[in-house]
Order: C-alpha cells, then sequence, then structure tokens
C-alpha cells in the first residue's frame, strides 16, 4: 500500500523535519528539512529509519533505544522519545515525536516521524553545555525535554557539582522564554536581612543606606526563568514571601505599597534532602509542593561512569583554552578509576591541576597522580600507582592492577614537592592558586607556612 500523493505533498511543505515510513521501518518519503539536517549526502527512500538515523542493523527496541514505533502499536496513540541521532554536524540529541496512520480498516498502515534538536545537551565532547551518552543521563535529559515547553516550576535534586545551573539553563533555552533572561539567585550566599531586597528589590529610603530604588531579581526576570540555587538554603521568614509570589505571581518592593505582577517560570535546585527539612520543621511543606511540581533528579557522577571519557575531554579543553593538550590512555584510565565526591566540578578542578603539572602535549597518569596528591583531599584509599615507582620510572603491574597505598611519608614529600612546583610557577594571586588547588586561601596558607620550614631534600 502507497501513501497518497496529498500527504507526501503535505510533508514536503512542513518547515520541522519530518519522515513518513511503514510498519516495516522502511522510509517511504523525508521532507526537505530531514534531507538537510540528517542526510545530505545521501538518499534515505527506501532505508529503515534505524539505520538513518543510528546506524543500527536492527530496530531501536533491540539495539538498547526505545522505540516509539513499537510504543504507539501498543498505545495506539501519538508517542515521544528522545534519542541521540546522527546529522550532518554530528551526533545530537533530538526529540521524537511519532504519530500513527490508520487505514481503511482502523489499522496502523503507516507513521509520521516529527524531529526537533535538543541544542542544550549533546553526545560529544565538543559541547559547551551538557554533555553526556549514559543511561542516566538521557533519563535525566528525557526529563527535561518533557518539562522544557511547558510554565511548570521545576525542581532539580542532585549533590554538589552535578551540574544543577547548566540542567536549569537547560530548560530555559528548551522554553518559549529562551528569548528573554535566565536570572540565577544564589540563595546560599544571601544574608537573611538582603534576601527580601534582593529578590524583590526595594525602594528609596526603605531602610538605612538605599538611597536610591532598585530594582529586585524578580523584576529582572520578567519574561524569563527565575532560577533559586540552593533553595533549601532560604530563611524560613522569606519562605512565606516566596510562597506568596509563585500562588499569586505577585509581589511587593520593600518600602512600597504597590503589588507587582511577576512573569516568570521558576527553576528551583537544592542538594539538600527536602523531604527531612519539611519533617524537622525547616522547610515550608507548602512551599515545597509549589516548588516541586516537577522534580528532577542528577546523577551523581559515580552513577554515570560511561560519561567520564566524553567529559574529561571536554572539560580539557575548556581549562587550557588554546593549549593543545590531550589526554593518555593511561591518565584516562586513572580518572576513570576515582569515585568524585564533588562530581563533575572536582573532575574538572582535577584536570586543571593536572594540566598544570603537565609541560608536554599530553596528560599522563603521573600528571594525575601528582594533582590527586596536591588537592585538598588525598583519597589515600583510592587504588593508585605509587608515587615514588612512577617518579624513578616505574610502572603498574602486568596485570594494570595498581599500588593500593603509598606510605604516609612518601605522599607528604610527594605533595610537598607537588606544591612546591606549583608555587614556583604560579604567576597570579594567592586566591587564584588556591582556587586551582580547589582549597581555601587559610588552608594554602598554612601549606606555604610548612613548605618554608620543610628541609630541601
Amino acid at each position: 500500500m502507497k501513501p497518497l500523493p496529498e500527504l507526501m505533498s503535505f510533508l514536503e511543505g512542513l518547515p520541522e523535519p519530518h519522515i513518513l515510513f511503514d510498519t516495516h521501518y522502511r522510509i517511504l518519503a523525508a521532507n526537505a528539512a530531514y534531507r538537510r539536517q540528517f542526510s545530505p549526502d545521501r538518499g534515505v527512500v527506501g532505508r529503515t529509519c534505524y539505520e538513518v538515523s543510528h546506524h543500527f542493523n536492527m530496530p531501536c527496541d533491540q539495539s538498547g533505544e526505545s522505540c516509539p514505533l513499537v510504543k504507539a502499536r501498543e498505545s495506539g496513540q501519538r508517542e515521544r522519545v528522545l534519542h541521540l541521532h546522527h546529522t550532518a554536524k554530528g551526533e545530537e540529541y533530538v526529540n521524537i515525536e511519532l504519530a500513527p496512520l490508520l487505514n481503511a480498516d482502523d489499522e496502523q498502515a503507516f507513521f509520521v516521524e516529527k524531529m526537533e534538536s535538543l541544542r542544550v545537551a549533546e553526545g560529544q565532547s565538543k559541547a559547551q553545555g551538557l554533555i553526556g551518552r549514559s543511561a542516566t543521563f538521557q533519563r535525566m535529559l528525557t526529563m527535561v525535554a518533557r518539562v522544557a515547553p511547558s510554565m511548570a516550576t521545576v525542581l532539580l535534586l542532585g549533590e554538589s557539582g552535578t551540574g544543577k545551573e547548566l540542567v536549569a539553563r537547560a530548560v530555559h533555552e528548551a522554553s518559549p522564554r529562551a528569548a528573554r533572561a535566565l536570572v540565577p539567585v544564589d540563595c546560599s550566599s544571601l544574608p537573611e536581612n538582603l534576601f527580601e531586597s534582593e529578590l524583590f528589590g526595594h525602594e528609596r529610603g526603605a531602610f538605612t543606606g538605599a538611597n536610591t530604588a532598585r530594582t529586585g531579581l524578580v523584576e529582572a526576570a520578567s519574561g524569563g526563568t527565575l532560577f533559586l540555587d540552593e533553595v533549601g538554603d532560604i530563611p524560613l521568614t522569606m519562605q512565606v514571601k516566596l510562597l506568596r509570589l509563585l500562588e499569586t505571581g505577585t509581589y511587593r518592593r520593600v518600602g512600597s505599597s504597590e503589588q507587582r505582577h511577576a512573569d516568570i517560570r521558576v527553576v528551583s535546585a537544592t542538594h539538600r534532602n527536602l523531604d527531612e527539612m519539611v519533617a524537622q520543621g525547616k522547610f515550608r511543606e507548602d512551599l515545597y509542593y509549589r516548588l516541586s511540581t516537577f522534580p528532577i533528579h542528577l546523577p551523581a557522577l559515580r552513577e554515570r561512569r560511561d560519561d567520564i571519557a566524553l567529559l574529561a575531554q571536554a572539560l580539557l579543553q575548556r581549562v587550557t583554552g588554546p593549549r593543545k593538550l590531550t589526554l593518555g590512555d593511561s591518565a584516562l584510565a586513572l580518572l576513570n578509576r576515582q569515585n568524585y565526591p564533588g562530581n563533575v566540578r572536582e573532575l574538572r578542578n582535577l584536570l586543571e591541576r593536572s594540566a598544570l603539572l603537565c609541560d608536554g602535549d599530553v596528560l599522563e597518569a603521573s600528571h594525575v597522580e601528582q594533582a590527586l596528591l596536591s588537592g585538598r583531599r588525598p583519597r589515600l584509599g583510592t587504588a593508585l600507582p605509587n608515587p615514588i615507582a612512577g617518579s624513578s620510572g616505574g610502572h603498574l603491574s602486568g596485570t594494570g592492577a595498581a599500588v593500593p597505598m603509598a606510605s604516609p611519608g612518601a605522599l607528604k614529600s610527594v605533595e610537598r614537592a607537588a606544591l612546591l612546583d606549583m608555587v614556583q610557577h604560579h604567576t597570579g594571586s594567592r586566591a587564584e592558586l588556591a582556587a586551582q588547588l580547589g582549597i581555601s586561601e587559610r588552608s594554602l596558607y598554612r601549606k606555604l607556612k610548612t613548605l618554608q620550614h620543610t628541609p630541601s631534600p
């Protein structure tokens, strides 16, 4: 059975990429938008959708992917999924919406598939936004794609360093509000006496020092998205005022009786357990339910180890800038063995320290070892190669197993040597050096003081 020419003509005129295929996954028609984006160099008619999109030799559901055709057959209605597709620019995450078409016998005869790229994330290391290919990452991204086009409030739940602000930006950029501002509010850094003024603004003379009227962050986010980072740190006295904003969409500047309307979408994030805080009376239950219309869990880096290689390549490019530094296999193997309690932020800091310790063009395991030992919290229980053996030409055992621990004295000696090397080559401020090491200035001061009183080897 062939589709009607009128249907083929209709698809050709649509601005979004569309294909038409039969029950055997064979593509019968692809409009111009699809051909440009997904297959500019080869014809697609007569080929299967899974071969064109994924380079698979069998349907998606038999290759570890969710197949919208199978889901449509089961449900009898339109289905949506998120897939990683091959395009003319490489692999991209694509929102797929599939609709079954019925024949005269009320049977599914054809399927129309509409595709829309989710440009806030990539499956390759060149991206500047969210990066990943693992199953847990894709599940999280599917939730982002689902909620982004709506006005629902979103609550991002995850450990520190999992990229909550990046995900908030992804929600914003995939929404109808993408052309307007995303305004972040760091709730943990705002003192209680300034919180209301920062959020809602104030009038002249509202309090001592208020010499001029000031626009608040809510007003700055008008038409866009307000991102409340670390919402678990909002003082109880302010939570009721935030609840009023969410319930009524209105607020007042400090020192004003005028009620203003807020045209905003709210995305919030926290690393705290808000359920426990509600039970302990530290967080309002009614505010919790207002914020968590659509909660999204952000996986820790240890839950998406398959993404470490992609992340490491991309982060290394970002921290080294124009310098061409590649990641050696031994370094990548060592990076894969870490637990990363600080998640992606810790991986980035580790790579930056490692790059500063590398004088060549290839980052090797020895540079990563040195960076690990010079960090704020050396992971003595982690299986690492022996730094003493590494410095004298030693290597991993023939089985690839690493020496589990070095002696405390040896570790301190390597840490002192690494710190001394960084101090000698650092040209910036002490604050910048502390940031590169992932420690506070006070901790750096203590280490430098100890270094001054340590005799040279």
